[in-house]
């Protein structure tokens, strides 16, 4: 039964008056007057995008230990003082501590506001910081709630932790993607987000109120929830005053405009590139990683935050894996870590006591504990590509070569795999007209995404329009000193911007770049590449110097004065801007057929020039890139010097036609690879044979840990390295890749299950097939109808490249009738096996077989088995001919890891996986097998030495059918 006496009337009445007293004032006024005054506090620094503010300036700090707080964009500096019950401010202070607080004011209301970007905001954080440092004579605890401990994050790694004792940050995420507020996966919508952000964003801004909608539709039923109380409690002025700061803070007065500028570049770097976990965020034309935080950091989290998840803001932990890090968990939502009602007890006070005890004034705050490692680590990155790249690949075979159908008949089954099909319906299209090039598909990025970072080195980052800058530059002053369409240019420099700048500008004219090699014989160099002038860089002018009648051009003095050979051009001194262009110049005129590069392989009288069309450049670009599956969030990682393949062809190709950033190392070395892979953000690694094998000498770090790298691109890694690699630094795999320089062929192992196979053709290269090989004559085994006979499986064939009929010029004999009337191949002079799969693998030049007296063994599959062997480092395979024999004795050299012992019963057990016939005669044990300038081993050394009589290793007893130990008496018997 209702209850309605008078007394419940009457109470019913004065409830409704009340409410309704309170509902006019809050209409009114837009909240209920509280009396509340705010902390007091001076500005004691301005600059036109922060004021510092130091709170009870009357104290004057008094030996107290100085924080500093960050608010996030979105919100005023009064979220750290929002009224006197929730003031962080006066609750550190209250507890020993100086507060100061970075106000970024109102970016609407503030000349040139609404043009900040984010690097605006984080040199404001360091510029704050060395102004408190200046200001107490101490380092300081640096703190930010939100996107604010992100600017923490970034500008404590900007600056290496200088000036910094301390980083604290509340709710705020490191893994981008592993946050789903409102239920929208954030991973999914990244690249959404980022596209948004360049189309719309970077034009305008976000206001205020739209600020306030979005934080309130990431955590809608909080925002209904905590409305639905405060009418409930419309009667009890006194509960409304309680929470009256914090209601009017988040309904009206906290929230300012998001310049559209840093939200653009918040959206591209950290939610599509998602680069706080990843590295190789740019702040002031510097690439930045987390990973160099060494400074101790707590990481307040919300267990009920649904904007900044748990996971998310415990990938600090991943993210900077050389630093001490703690975590306070608190039952609290987002906005409750810092201004709720109950945070001044359960999160102002335990900060506080982390500053005394990172002081050393007071004792570890029993409420937090160590941040280890997670458990909620992300998914394997490389298994979404693997699968990616497989469906693309695999349908644009299946549909006769249309990228168009093969997008179709993928379409909704994976997102990434479909990125790949444009690129191979492109190249597709290329036929000997077409006009394909390096600069012209550069000039096509640049023109996209002039602001985006395209080239890191030596710690620096260059936009593209950077780029195209010096690009123009350069090309302007070859045109003054009359460089022409289709000349041959020496280009004679180290790893370089400037030679990269070289390189595009030549294919911008049309010219071809002969990419000499520093430690190369140069005048066999440049007469075999036709060159008619050469372009150096200051430290290779001398040697350049000299070597025919080639003028001499130098780039890279940066305009001084300084020793030059004499005739050489300082093409620094050249005024680019007042060049005026010739009426033949036309940009970017080269066309599929034409030559664009000229590169060189063997030493001495070996030297040969590998002659590479645009069209052969485009292939390797697009198919790295297919392959790879290379997009807009990766960096690749070139540690080849430019004039290698590796670089010219993999790495920068890969990079240019993908829009993926391109890092570029001076040299490999194993001591810094794992700071620049931070440093740089680099997801894909370009290597040569044995490159790797210096990182895994090298003893574990803690940079290696839960690294970025995603794939190791590249060719020639033995199979004992590339199990290693794979298994060391997961989730990282290796994807290997076969490019001979004859004939439009890339091969690559893209599902990546079988070690030390080259896969298949890439869409939109050569056909290839194997032609049965005769070992002994040397020749291609006909059958009876005169045709080529194509070897069953795991049988010895040649690697053949069909000869399109649009290519009018084919470097090499072209053999026609081969598997039919009128077709064309072009011998690659590789032998290969295939599977019952139909993958490929490399069994060497028909020259590299050891021929015994029991048939001809390639070296693969010896080598292959002796590094399946967990204590075998390297293993190479070759033949020794012993005086006055015909035939050659098998000899295989092998390393042992270190801290590992070989044994002959181990090595057995790896041989079982080649027959009986062809194995070794003798296995030596070698402190070391000799490697080239680029990784490769380097057999002859070894084979030049024969069996030496003090060799340490085991040779085969056929008598006793055994291996035994190998002395003198050994040696000699079987060299005689």
């Amino acid at each position: 039964m209702v209850d309605v006496s008078p007394n419940r009337l009457i109470s019913t009445a004065i409830r409704a008056g009340q409410a309704a007293q309170n509902a006019l004032e809050v209409a009114r006024f837009g909240g209920l007057e509280t009396g509340d005054e705010p902390s007091p506090f001076d500005v004691v620094g301005r600059t036109p995008v922060y004021r510092l503010r130091h709170y009870f300036p009357e104290l004057g700090g008094q030996g107290r230990p100085p924080v500093l707080l960050v608010p996030p964009l979105m919100l005023t500096a009064e979220v750290y003082d929002v009224a006197p019950a929730t003031s962080g401010v006066a609750a550190l202070s209250e507890m020993g501590i100086d507060p100061w607080v970075v106000d970024f004011g109102a970016p609407e209301r503030e000349e040139g506001g609404l043009e900040r970007d984010l690097a605006d905001h984080v040199l404001a954080v360091g510029d704050a910081i060395d102004r408190v440092v200046r200001a107490t004579g101490s380092d300081v605890h640096l703190a930010g709630y939100s996107q604010g401990g992100m600017f923490c994050y970034q500008s404590c790694a900007f600056r290496r932790g200088e000036g910094i004792t301390s980083l604290i940050t509340w709710g705020s995420p490191v893994d981008i993607h592993l946050l789903s507020p409102a239920g929208l996966p954030v991973a999914r919508l990244a690249d959404a987000a980022a596209t948004l952000a360049d189309v719309v964003l970077s034009r305008t801004s976000v206001p205020a109120g739209l600020s306030k909608r979005i934080f309130q539709l990431l955590d809608p039923l909080k925002t209904a929830r905590q409305r639905l109380q405060f009418i409930l409690q419309l009667h009890n002025r006194e509960a409304l005053l309680e929470r009256e700061g914090s209601r009017r803070f988040l309904e009206d007065t906290g929230w300012v405009a998001w310049p559209g500028p840093a939200v653009a570049e918040f959206a591209r770097q950290f939610i599509s590139h998602n680069r706080m976990i990843q590295g190789g965020f740019v702040i002031d034309g510097r690439p930045v990683t987390v990973a160099d935080i060494d400074t101790p950091t707590l990481a307040v989290i919300g267990t009920s935050d649904e904007i900044a998840a748990a996971p998310a803001v415990r990938a600090i932990r991943r993210a900077a894996p050389q630093a001490e890090i703690w975590e306070l968990a608190l039952d609290s939502g987002h906005m409750g870590l810092v201004v709720g009602h109950g945070a001044r007890e359960s999160s102002w006070t335990v900060v506080a006591d982390w500053v005394h005890w990172q002081e050393g004034t007071g004792d570890r705050p029993d409420a937090i504990v160590e941040l280890t490692e997670q458990p909620e680590a992300p998914a394997d990155p490389s298994a979404g590509v693997q699968v990616a790249t497989d469906i693309a690949v695999g349908a644009a075979h299946l549909v006769a070569g249309s990228a168009r159908n093969a997008t179709k008949a993928v379409r909704g089954v994976l997102s990434e795999a479909v990125d790949q099909l444009p690129r191979l319906a492109r190249l597709e299209r290329v036929d000997a007209d077409t006009r394909v090039s390096l600069a012209l598909l550069l000039d096509e990025r640049a023109r996209r995404h002039p602001d985006e970072t395209f080239f890191l080195f030596g710690g620096r980052a260059y936009s593209y329009a950077d780029s195209l800058h010096r690009i123009d530059a350069v090309t302007r002053g070859l045109v003054s000193v009359g460089v022409r369409q289709g000349e041959h240019v020496g280009v004679l420099m180290a790893t370089r911007p400037t030679a990269l700048a070289v390189l595009a500008a030549l294919s911008r004219l049309g010219a071809v770049a002969v990419m000499l090699r520093p430690d190369g014989d140069l005048r066999r160099e440049m007469r075999l590449g036709q060159v008619g002038r050469v372009i150096a860089d200051p430290a290779h002018a001398a040697q350049a110097d000299g070597h025919g009648d080639a003028p001499l051009l130098v780039l890279g003095t940066g305009g001084r004065d300084g020793e030059l050979p004499d005739g050489a051009v300082d093409m620094e001194q050249i005024d680019h801007e007042a060049v005026a262009l010739p009426g033949w110049y036309e940009p970017n005129p080269g066309r599929a057929r034409d030559l664009a590069l000229v590169s060189f392989t063997g030493r001495g009288g070996a030297t040969r020039a590998n002659r590479i069309t645009n069209r052969r450049w485009a292939m390797s670009a697009f198919g790295t890139a297919s392959a790879a599956s290379l997009g807009l969030r990766d960096t690749v990682y070139a540690v080849t010097p430019l004039h290698h393949p590796a670089t010219l062809l993999t790495a920068i190709g890969g990079a240019v036609v993908s829009g993926a950033r391109l890092a570029v190392a001076p040299r490999f070395d194993a001591d810094t690879f794992w700071e620049e892979v931070r440093r740089y953000g680099v997801t894909v690694v370009s290597y040569t044979w044995a490159m790797c094998r210096d990182l895994l000498q090298a003893p574990p770090t803690a940079a290696e840990r839960h690294h970025p790298i995603r794939l190791f691109i590249g060719s020639g890694m033995p199979t004992g390295l590339w199990h290693r690699v794979q298994d060391r630094f997961r989730p990282a795999r290796v994807l290997e890749f076969y490019a001979p320089t004859e004939g439009d062929v890339v091969l690559a192992n893209v599902r990546g299950g079988k070690v030390g196979a080259k896969g298949r053709p890439l869409p939109g290269t050569a056909r290839v097939a194997l032609g049965a090989y005769d070992v002994d004559r040397g020749v291609l085994v006909t059958g009876a109808d005169g045709f080529v006979q194509e070897p069953a499986v795991g049988e010895v064939g040649m690697l053949l490249a069909r000869v399109g009929r649009e290519r009018t010029s084919v470097r090499g004999r072209v053999l026609r009738g081969v598997f039919a009337k009128g077709d064309a191949w072009l011998s690659t002079g590789d032998l290969f096996c295939a599977d019952a799969d139909g993958d490929l693998w490399l069994l060497g030049r028909p020259s590299t077989l050891i021929r015994t007296r029991d048939g001809h063994v390639p070296p693969f599959g010896v080598e292959a088995a002796l590094e399946s062997v967990d204590a075998v480092d390297l293993a190479v395979a070759y033949g020794v001919r012993p005086e006055g024999s015909r035939d050659e004795l098998v000899v295989a050299a092998v390393t042992a890891r270190d801290g590992e012992g070989l044994s002959i019963d181990a090595l057995l057990a790896g041989l079982s996986a080649v027959e009986a016939w062809q194995w070794p005669s003798v296995i030596r044990v070698v402190d070391d097998v000799p490697l080239s300038l680029h990784h490769r081993p380097q057999k002859a050394p070894l084979q030049d030495e024969g069996i030496p009589s003090d060799a340490e290793g085991w040779w085969w007893d056929e008598d006793a059918g055994r291996y035994r130990p190998l002395d003198a008496t050994a040696a000699a018997t079987l060299m005689s």
